[in-house]
This record gives structure tokens, C-alpha cells and sequence, in this order.
């Protein structure tokens, strides 16, 4: 008895870090509060020989600076990616944001590309009837604002469910199977981890090129991050309970 207690309580999520500034944020908190035990991973650092499938609950993929096929420069990527479609075959909980959403489109044999604009801020996106079957997004409001930074994007994989659409970028998020899905938005930051990104960006002077302010662009933290905790408060724990599941199994 106590052998079972302890393999089941073995299982875990495996969050894959792609670079130093990003890491999960809200995400391991969610997985916490549901019973779940996550390890971070920060490829950027350390890349292990494989994953321990038989133990694992689910697989989280944050965001990054880099290209999805920048694999010369981040030999990491190509792990990551072997990763993400064995967890997607096994039908293991899947969540991809930003870089971690282009990460799961690409595996998924879709296009990987530059958006026409550069999305660093506060936009508005629109859900689709897709959501009201989702397992994820089901029954969340018609219309959201959420944080964005990136500047790449990507085709609906064959097959897909588009969940999330807008204006500037169209494919927001999507749903593959019944176990995988991809936010190309920040659902996971807090305004700290907001404040910190945007002072690396004005000190790499990233925002002045945009003509982007970092006083703005907190003011519109301090306006609109409540609107996009709720639909965090929505999303993060069905992921979570999801991956519950495999550990109870």
C-alpha cells in the first residue's frame, strides 16, 4: 500500500523553461494547489537524457526569445520538440505558451512565422464557439484581454481547434486532440513578472524602437490584469485537475 502511495505521488508535470527570464509564473502555483507536484526544467541550462514517461502527469512549455527552428543556436529545441509529440501521442496533458505554443504548432506540422505586427502589451482577443466544448475554455466570456510578447506566429495545425482569434494575430490559441493545447498570449504572468519584462525591454531599448512605453504598458497592468486573472482563474486549475487525473491513475 504504502508503494502505490508513494508511485502515485511520484508523478509530476514537467515544465519546460526555455530561457532565464521566463519562468511559469502563476502556472506552478495552479499545479500546487491542485496536488500536484511540477519540476522546472530550464533547458537553457541543463538538458536531461529523457523524460520519465511513466511518471509523468504533464508537460508545460514557456515562452522564449528564439525562433522555433533556431536549433543551431538552442540545440535544446530539438529535444523539446521530440518531447512535446511523444507527450501529444501518449495523450499526456500538453499547455504551450508563446514560444511554447509555436513549439507544439510546429510539431504538429504547421507554419512558424513573423506576425506582421509585434504584439508587447495589453491586447483584446475573441473566443470562438469551439470553446464552448473545451474542456479548458468552456463557458469563458466572449471577449478577453490578455498580455502579449511576441513577435512570431504560426498556421492552424490540420486538425486543430482555433479557440482564440484577433485582429493583429489570428491564431491566439488552439486546441489539438483532447489533451493539447496552445496559448500564444501570457496567461501565466503576475504584474511583478510583467514590471521585470518590461524593464529588460527598455534597457535593451526594445520598447523605443516600437514606440512603446514601459509607463504605459504598466499603467495598463494595474487597468486590466484583474480582467485576465479571471480567465487564469478558469484555465489554470481544468489544466491542473487534468493532469490530477494521471496522477491518481
Amino acid at each position: 500500500m504504502d508503494y502505490f502511495f508513494n508511485a502515485v505521488m511520484s508523478r509530476r508535470v514537467v515544465i519546460f523553461q526555455n530561457a532565464p527570464g521566463e519562468p511559469p509564473g502563476q502556472i506552478a502555483d495552479f499545479l500546487m494547489w491542485a496536488g500536484v507536484e511540477c519540476e522546472i526544467l530550464p533547458l537553457y541550462s541543463h538538458v536531461p537524457n529523457d523524460l520519465d514517461w511513466e511518471n509523468l502527469a504533464g508537460l508545460v512549455a514557456l515562452g522564449g526569445p528564439m525562433n522555433v527552428d533556431e536549433v543551431d543556436k538552442f540545440p535544446y529545441l530539438a529535444r523539446e520538440k521530440e518531447w512535446l509529440i511523444q507527450a501529444v501521442r501518449r495523450e499526456i496533458p500538453v499547455l504551450g505558451i508563446c514560444l511554447g505554443a509555436q513549439l507544439l504548432a510546429r510539431c504538429l506540422n504547421a507554419r512558424v512565422y513573423p506576425n506582421p505586427v509585434k504584439e508587447i502589451g495589453w491586447y483584446e482577443v475573441s473566443f470562438t464557439p469551439a470553446t464552448a466544448s473545451d474542456a479548458l475554455f468552456c463557458g469563458v466570456p466572449w471577449r478577453g484581454v490578455v498580455f502579449q510578447w511576441h513577435g512570431d506566429t504560426f498556421t492552424l495545425p490540420e486538425g486543430a481547434f482555433l479557440l482564440a482569434t484577433a485582429s493583429d494575430c489570428v491564431n491566439q490559441a488552439f486546441r489539438f486532440g483532447t489533451c493539447a493545447w496552445g496559448l500564444q498570449f501570457h496567461l501565466e504572468v503576475t504584474p511583478a513578472l510583467v514590471e521585470a519584462w518590461m524593464d529588460s525591454a527598455e534597457a535593451t531599448g526594445e520598447l523605443a524602437q516600437l514606440g512603446l512605453s514601459k509607463t504605459k504598458i504598466l499603467e495598463e497592468t494595474r487597468r486590466q490584469f484583474g480582467r485576465m486573472q479571471r480567465l487564469a482563474e478558469v484555465v489554470f486549475p481544468r489544466f491542473a485537475r487534468l493532469c490530477a487525473l494521471g496522477v491518481a491513475r
